[in-house]
């Protein structure tokens, strides 16, 4: 199952660093021809959207041969474990800041239902505000705002699809790390069926998620434009169900990369750091299932 490690292994006191590579450079391009691109097509310039587009591609394209080019300096046993615990601070602090990210959209649903609303129902510092602005608005959860911002909506129940899609990212974390166990007894058939099960798993909760989706823009008129209870629900939906479909893309590459050998039970750091990624996004649904949905 492993790569036998050539005559250029990486030596305990050299850090392997790369020379002259051209991948930052092509990843700064895209990332500001798709940043053009979004700017012009949100000010309904002809051209934004094509270009926005073709930034996309090109990002795409640079991240492929990027980690292909890690991939193949990794089999050639470039790497030691001084470069494997900077790969591992590396992830873990990626892992940090997506942690802050959903925490400042927590903290946004946060401080609306707990200030934000009661303030505009009269509570607390809230009297003058209610009565002078917004008089006969009570306080009450979900709301589109005192405005009716979207008109009238329906909310999507908890005990529903969101239930499961909870049991499906759930069971994904069991399988993912039953696969991580097969890798580290040296079980091929058993890690490819149980990493295959989790790509699946999580395809799955997407598809159920876009049904949602759907379902809520035509048949509940909840969009992102319901006030500011649309706008919580989408957003942090919005960027989860981003984030699995990242994750899910994540381990079909590590499911290819385990056909074709490229770990051993020592070895597979790249496993590991996309099974803490997809764990990540099981605990940030957990937060949302409870927090959006049932609350």
């Amino acid at each position: 199952m492993s790569h036998s490690h050539d005559s250029h292994a990486a030596h305990a006191d050299a850090y392997f660093v790369p020379h002259g590579s051209k991948w930052p450079f092509a990843g700064s391009i895209a990332m500001f021809t798709t940043m053009v691109g979004v700017a012009s097509w949100i000010n309904e310039v002809a051209w934004g959207k094509w270009v926005f587009f073709a930034g996309v591609l090109m990002l795409l394209a640079t991240l492929f041969m990027w980690f292909g080019d890690v991939i193949r300096e990794s089999i050639r046993g470039h790497y030691n474990k001084q470069v494997d615990t900077s790969f591992r601070m590396g992830m873990v602090w990626f892992i940090f800041s997506e942690v802050m990210f959903f925490a400042a959209f927590f903290g946004a649903l946060f401080y609306t239902r707990q200030f934000a609303m009661p303030w505009l129902g009269g509570e607390g510092d809230g009297v003058m505000t209610n009565s002078l602005l917004w008089q006969g608005f009570s306080n009450a959860w979900p709301s589109n705002g005192p405005g009716a911002v979207g008109g009238a909506f329906q909310t999507i129940p908890a005990w529903g699809l969101p239930l499961l899609n909870t049991l499906i990212l759930l069971s994904s974390g069991v399988t993912v790390t039953i696969a991580h166990h097969a890798l580290k007894a040296g079980h091929r058939k058993s890690l490819l069926f149980w990493l295959g099960a989790t790509v699946a798993l999580g395809a799955l909760f997407l598809y159920f998620q876009a049904s949602e989706y759907i379902h809520a823009y035509h048949a509940l008129n909840l969009t992102l434009g319901s006030g500011i209870y649309g706008s919580t629900f989408f957003m942090l939906t919005g960027f989860h169900g981003a984030h699995v479909t990242l994750g899910t893309i994540m381990l079909a590459v590590i499911w290819l990369r385990c056909a074709r050998g490229h770990f051993d039970k020592d070895n597979h750091f790249a496993f590991e750091a996309v099974a803490w990624y997809w764990h990540f996004v099981d605990v940030v649904w957990l937060g949302l299932f409870l927090f959006v949905y049932v609350l």
